[in-house]
């Protein structure tokens, strides 16, 4: 439960749901949802906290300043970031806007482990807040976890979630990643540059200064331009922050309270059906819930989602009236390697449509045991079953015909580039990478792509063509003449 400042009221939400393991290949009417399915919103008054204090803070802002701990870093680069942002005000109020949901719980969250509130900007030079962000990395989320790291600290990746986007879990494993950096080294702009390099990159530098007598803090580390980079960039947010009218910068206020609260979900519901009984928009849903890239929730993996403060109990009131269907999607599971074609014609969806909602890249065939959405029919109307619902993968392998090739980025290239290269699409090519299709790319980076076997041939025995030069041609004069 988050205490709320300022307020006398706070949530406790009672997780008194009632467990279904029931197998997608059961059949029987789905079970009417009952009343006591839905946990109540109960309102108590708050109990004393450390963390409230006698006159609480109307803006968040405020309650950050109040928060900062860390050593101020005073080098040129960090001016040189200021002024960047102090011209851009625009992108500044962007990034506010979006924080404005997420930063109270980070807050609250960084409060409660005693941490410095620095770190809550941090994911104002990550993502920007944006919890949908995949960079050319495939680091995604609000805190960029990339997927091995993501797996470290518990964040589950799988065919119906991806939890690095989750605005719970995501936060929850950056600040225990950050506290877990922090006491490898000691010290926070060492934990940072570990955060965006890697705690081994980090600790071989100090290693390398260690041996040549140079001091073991950061401005003195052997570092790439990112990571020389980020300290800077956080810092001169941290300034902003401080003292925005300092540098000629318009902070909108975020109020110091909840902006949303945790909801659990009793049953499979689909995404459209819970933003309309909420009576928010699917944007808005989607943005407090962007792990949920499937137009069903399954509560099996997914038991909790989030809702403005005041829309939590519109649902609750909409959901004890509603009397139709709450799902019209399920899981099946391929039992063999099948054509995409063939599965969308057996639950008489159309092709494209069907890649669309489970996320198949053309030319690909499904591998035996993936999970993939299918319609509800009549005799399957059953919730997933917990264990598909939290692991179910989708696997897939090229089509006979096709081959993966694997080209470099050029300097200057974005995906739209080569996609119009190799005369495939753009959300292909992001697809096969992992990737979204305005992701910035670096010269030299790999690319992957899957094209027809003879178009590959071709492409090899044209290049093969150009290499061989013609022979010159004979000179009608005699040379010994």
């Amino acid at each position: 439960m988050q205490l709320i400042p300022g307020r006398s009221l706070l949530l406790a939400v009672v997780l008194c749901i009632t467990q279904w393991p029931m197998a997608f290949a059961q059949t029987g009417g789905e079970r009417p949802l009952a009343v006591e399915d839905l946990a109540p919103i109960v309102f108590t008054d708050p109990a004393p906290t450390s963390l409230m204090t006698t006159e609480a803070q109307a803006d968040l802002w405020e309650r950050i300043r109040r928060g900062f701990a860390m050593p101020d870093l005073q080098v040129d680069l960090v001016q040189d970031r200021e002024q960047w942002y102090a011209q851009r005000p625009e992108y500044i109020h962007r990034m506010t806007q979006r924080s404005s949901k997420y930063l109270y719980h980070i807050v609250e969250e960084i409060e409660r482990r005693g941490m410095p509130t620095e770190l809550a900007l941090l994911p104002f030079i990550e993502s920007a807040f944006n919890p949908q962000a995949v960079s050319s990395a495939r680091a995604s989320g609000m805190w960029q976890f990339m997927p091995r790291t993501g797996k470290d600290f518990d964040l589950k990746q799988n065919a119906f979630r991806d939890d690095r986007r989750d605005v719970l879990a995501s936060t929850r494993a950056a600040l225990d990643y950050l506290q877990r950096l922090h006491g490898m080294f000691g010290d926070w702009h060492l934990a940072l540059a570990a955060y965006n390099w890697g705690e081994g990159n980090v600790s071989r530098s100090l290693s390398r200064n260690q041996r040549i007598g140079a001091p073991l803090v950061y401005t003195e580390l052997k570092m790439p331009a990112e990571t020389r980079m980020y300290v800077p960039k956080l810092q001169a947010i941290k300034n902003v922050v401080a003292n925005p009218q300092a540098l000629g910068v318009n902070l909108p206020s975020i109020p110091n309270h909840p902006y949303f609260q945790t909801v659990p979900l009793p049953r499979d519901m689909d995404v459209a059906l819970i933003a309309r009984l909420a009576e928010v928009s699917p944007e808005d849903f989607k943005a407090l819930n962007p792990s949920a890239h499937r137009p069903v929730m399954l509560a099996g993996g997914t038991p909790q989602f989030l809702l403005p403060w005041d829309n939590a109990e519109i649902f609750q009131r909409n959901m004890q009236a509603y009397e139709g269907s709450l799902a019209s999607w399920t899981v099946w599971v391929a039992n063999k390697n099948m054509k995409v074609s063939d599965v969308a014609k057996r639950y008489n969806m159309n092709e494209e449509e069907f890649r669309q909602i489970n996320k198949i890249p053309p030319r690909m065939l499904i591998k035996a045991g993936s999970a993939l959405l299918v319609p509800r029919m009549s005799h399957h109307q059953n919730d997933v079953s917990a264990k598909l619902a939290d692991s179910g993968q989708l696997n897939l392998a090229p089509d006979v015909a096709m081959r993966k090739h694997t080209i470099k980025a050029r300097k200057n290239d974005s995906l739209v580039l080569i996609a119009k290269r190799y005369k495939v699409s753009a959300d292909q090519v992001a697809q096969w990478n992992g990737l979204s299709v305005n992701s910035p790319l670096r010269p030299g980076q790999k690319i992957s792509l899957m094209l027809p076997a003879k178009s590959k041939s071709k492409a090899k025995a044209k290049t093969k063509a150009r290499k061989v030069k013609a022979p010159a041609p004979a000179s009608r004069k005699n040379p010994r003449q």
